[in-house]
């Protein structure tokens, strides 16, 4: 145990815990500064939407196929809309094995890949 002396001996050489902490100073972006380390920091995979969809029309001989890049433009995150004759009686957990297995490199290299899988007859009752 201290005695009341050699207690504030030791808070006397221990000081600097008595000291405010100094506060850092706010790190701030200008627009233009965020925008260039943002645009510097997008991966962008080179998938386009245009890509995704022919090589879905062409290899599941689809009869309609919408592409939204949900990314804002750095073709990391897509969601898609697929109607084709391939996926009569499949699940949809099938359908959708079917389509990762024909994308299968352009999903490796993107973020986030959502399709959404309809037979022609289930396209056409939507639409009504």
């Amino acid at each position: 145990m201290f005695s009341r002396t050699s207690y504030s001996s030791v808070l006397r050489g221990c000081s600097y815990l008595l000291r405010p902490v100094p506060q850092r100073a706010a790190f701030s972006l200008s627009a233009r500064s965020f925008s260039a380390v943002n645009a510097a920091m997008a991966d962008t995979s080179g998938i386009t939407t245009e890509s995704l969809r022919l090589k879905l029309l062409d290899q599941l001989q689809a009869q309609h196929v919408e592409i939204e890049d949900l990314s804002g433009g750095c073709g990391q995150a897509f969601q898609a809309v697929i109607v084709s004759p391939q996926f009569e009686s499949k699940n949809m957990l099938a359908r959708h094995r079917l389509v990762n297995s024909v994308l299968k490199a352009e999903i490796a290299a993107i973020h986030a890949w959502t399709p959404k899988c309809y037979t022609p007859e289930q396209w056409q009752a939507l639409q009504q």
